[in-house]
């Protein structure tokens, strides 16, 4: 059974179709890239995927909220991080612990005290363990990438969404996040669906390749498959 089903994906904005009967699937363990020229509908299909028109591990997740889908699994990282930068490592990641284990209402008290073990053990799979106690102010952006990292992995998810993983990194720090997702889907069968303008990275970790062009699938594959897709080259990839 496939982590993350997509039949019909359909969205207009008045006349304009951003997104036309888009279907896919990613399986637990799979790493697949959504990409595509600007006004491809890519960041309309990924938006629509947390509680649009989706089934989660055989289960329709349609018209739920965003919150009601994460805590069935599906964890999300954005092109922009998002971290409480006052806060330390260690307190973001207990804060996306306490959400999932449904304790929000000990939010009036210092995070300090709750899943202090297991943020911990979030932080060292990302390589962060290290600096749990430094303040999400005065991180690299590479490592305030693993810390977003860290927080989608909070809900323990089946599937993970990255849109634009890599955006502001320096090519190493691409190269060793991709790498560090690579794995975590291989070892903890996570399917990972991500979107990304470096086809460097994209074609050196994604197992398999969705190409849209106008808000609709023209090609999917392997990377070799797609590379070599005439209309993929004619409309996006050129002579790449």
């Amino acid at each position: 059974m496939s982590a993350l089903e997509v039949r019909g994906l359909s969205k207009a904005y008045g006349g304009v179709h951003a997104v036309r009967g888009v279907s896919f699937t990613v399986d637990a363990g799979e790493v697949v890239a959504l990409i595509g020229p600007n006004g491809a509908g890519k960041t309309t299909c990924f938006n629509m995927l947390n509680g649009q028109l989706i089934a989660l591990a055989g289960r329709s997740v349609v018209g739920l909220r965003p919150h009601q889908v994460w805590r069935l699994g599906v964890g999300r990282s954005f092109q922009v991080t998002a971290t409480f930068s006052s806060m330390s490592v260690r307190e973001n990641v207990q804060v996306a612990l306490l959400s999932h284990h449904g304790r929000v209402f000990s939010l009036g008290k210092p995070a300090v005290r709750f899943q202090v073990d297991e943020a911990d053990a979030l932080l060292a799979r990302v390589g962060m363990q290290q600096q749990a106690a430094r303040p999400c102010a005065v991180l690299a952006y590479g490592d305030l990438k693993r810390v977003e990292l860290a927080l989608a992995l909070a809900s323990q998810p089946r599937l993970l969404l990255m849109d634009e993983p890599t955006a502001g990194m320096a090519r190493g720090e691409r190269h060793a996040l991709m790498q560090l997702a690579a794995t975590l889907a291989r070892s903890e069968h996570i399917a990972v669906l991500f979107t990304e303008h470096d086809m460097e990275v994209v074609f050196n970790f994604a197992s398999r390749i969705i190409v849209l062009h106008c808000g609709e699938v023209i090609a999917a594959g392997a990377p070799a498959e797609v590379r070599a897709n005439p209309r993929v080259r004619e409309v996006y990839l050129g002579n790449a």
